[in-house]
């Protein structure tokens, strides 16, 4: 899968700031760790984590929490969606997004 951001094309996973988007090496739920989400300083952290909603990995909320990040899990296109509502209201946000088929 590719996502459309700011009219450029990017492949497989991302992470997406409102100035950036960079590539994001993780394809599957198991692999979101607080290692794979280490440049996230945002206030808001979306999480998309997949096709559909599953359960969110054991630790990562807390781990989060800890270094002041507010996370919101939810399915690919969902998160999506709510990344670009919460960037009209210049939010402090970004977003992990794993490519779905």
């Amino acid at each position: 899968m590719r996502f459309r951001i700011a009219g450029t094309y990017h492949e497989g996973s991302v992470l997406v700031f409102p100035e950036r988007t960079l590539p994001w090496p993780v394809e599957a739920l198991h692999a979101i760790t607080l290692d794979s989400l280490s440049t996230v300083t945002a206030d808001i952290l979306i999480i998309g984590c997949g096709a559909s909603f599953q359960p969110i990995p054991s630790g990562l909320k807390d781990g989060l929490r800890e270094k002041g990040v507010v996370l919101e899990w939810m399915d690919t296109g969902a998160a999506s969606r709510t990344f670009n509502v919460l960037l009209a209201e210049e939010r402090d946000v970004a977003a992990a997004l794993i490519a779905v088929e």
